[in-house]
C-alpha cells in the first residue's frame, strides 16, 4: 500500500469537499434556472474521482465522462473557470461553448468530457499512443461507467490498446445502474474480470475509500508508465442523484430501479464525505475543529466561483465561430 503524507491526506479531503459541494450549488443554481442545458452530478462518487486523479502527474492526460465536474475538480482545475463554464460565461474554462458535458482543461491535462457514453476511451487510446511515439513519459487515464461497458467502441480500444502496449489507465466507476437497467445488462458481477480477455491486468477497488482508489490506480499507472502497457481498474461506487437532474429523471425514477433500503443504506453508511472525514479525525489526522476549518474554507470556494460566474459576461456573438478547428482557443 503506497504511504500518503499527512498534508496528502488532508489535500484529499479537501478535493472530496470541493466536488460535493460544487455539484451540490449546481443543483441549486439549475433548479433556479441559471445553468442552462442539462448537468449530469458524481454526487456519491467523489471518493472515486478524487483517489484516481491523485495518482497523476500534472502533466498527464485525463479523459472525462458526461459527469464529470468531479474529475476535473479532482485533478485541481481552478473552480471559478469550472462554474464560469456552467453558466456560459465567457470566463469558463471552455469560454463558455462546454457546458456541463463538455468541459476540458488542457492547464490540468483534462482532454474533455463527452457526452456519447464510452466515447471517451478511444480519445484517451489516442492520446496514449501520442505519448508512446513521442517518449515523453506521458500516460493517460480515461474514466467510463458501467454502462459503457456494452459498447462496441470501448471493447475495440480496451483490445487496440493491449495490441499497441498503450499508456493507458482504463478506470471503470461502476455505480451500479448502467443508468436504470443494472443487472439485467450484463452477466458477471466484477466487471474488471473482462480485462483477462484483453490480456491486461484488472482488479477492483473500494469506490468510496480514496486511499483504496488511490492505491488501485497508482499500481495501474505505474504499470503503464514503465512500458508495460494497459490495464482496467474497477471502483465500486454509487451515485447519490439520478442518471440526471431535471422532471424528466424524476419520472423515470419511478420505475423504482433502486431498492429503497439499499439506497438508504448507501446514502447513510457509504457516503465518501462522512466515512473519509470521520476517517482522518479518528486517526488523529486532523481534529473536528480542523475539519470545520477545510469544510467552510470548500464552501466559501465554491461560493465565490458563484459569483465570479454571474459577474462574469456570456460571449460575444461574434465568437460563435471561434475555437473551432481552423481557430482553435489558446490555452
Amino acid at each position: 500500500m503506497a504511504t500518503l503524507k499527512r498534508e496528502q491526506r488532508i489535500e484529499m479531503l479537501g478535493l472530496i469537499l470541493r466536488n460535493r459541494f460544487f455539484e451540490e450549488k449546481a443543483i441549486e443554481m439549475f433548479e433556479a434556472g441559471e445553468v442552462p442545458g442539462q448537468i449530469h452530478l458524481s454526487i456519491g462518487q467523489e471518493a472515486s474521482n478524487v483517489g484516481a486523479c491523485y495518482a497523476l502527474n500534472t502533466e498527464d492526460y485525463m479523459v472525462g465522462t458526461h459527469r464529470s465536474h468531479g474529475h476535473s475538480i479532482a485533478n485541481k482545475a481552478d473552480v471559478r473557470g469550472l462554474m464560469a463554464e456552467l453558466y456560459g460565461k465567457v470566463t469558463g474554462v471552455n469560454r463558455g461553448k462546454g457546458g456541463s458535458m463538455h468541459l476540458a482543461d488542457k492547464k490540468v491535462g483534462s482532454l474533455g468530457e463527452t457526452s456519447i457514453v464510452g466515447s471517451g476511451v478511444p480519445i484517451a487510446c489516442g492520446a496514449a499512443l501520442a505519448s508512446k511515439i513521442r517518449k515523453d513519459g506521458k500516460i493517460a487515464l480515461v474514466f467510463f461507467g458501467d454502462g459503457a461497458t456494452c459498447s462496441g467502441a470501448v471493447h475495440e480500444a480496451m483490445n487496440l490498446a493491449y495490441v499497441w502496449q498503450l499508456p493507458v489507465v482504463f478506470v471503470l466507476e461502476n455505480n451500479g445502474f448502467f443508468v436504470l437497467s443494472g443487472k439485467e445488462m450484463v452477466g458477471i458481477e466484477d466487471l474488471y474480470l473482462r480485462a483477462a480477455g484483453y490480456g491486461m491486468p484488472g482488479e477492483k477497488a473500494d469506490g468510496q475509500d480514496p486511499e483504496a482508489v488511490y492505491d488501485a490506480v497508482l499500481r495501474a499507472v505505474e504499470h503503464a508508465r514503465s512500458g508495460k502497457g494497459p490495464s482496467l481498474v474497477e471502483l465500486k461506487t454509487y451515485r447519490f442523484r439520478e442518471h440526471s437532474e431535471g422532471k424528466l429523471m424524476e419520472l423515470l425514477a419511478k420505475k423504482n430501479y433502486r431498492d429503497p433500503k439499499v439506497h438508504e443504506d448507501w446514502l447513510t453508511n457509504r457516503d465518501p464525505v462522512k466515512l473519509y472525514s470521520a476517517r482522518l479525525i479518528k486517526e488523529g489526522v486532523i481534529t473536528e475543529k480542523e475539519y470545520e476549518d477545510i469544510r467552510k474554507a470548500e464552501q466559501e470556494r465554491i461560493e465565490d466561483s458563484v459569483r465570479f460566474a454571474r459577474e462574469s459576461p456570456f460571449p460575444d456573438a461574434s465568437e460563435a465561430y471561434t475555437g473551432i478547428y481552423s481557430t482553435p482557443i489558446e490555452q
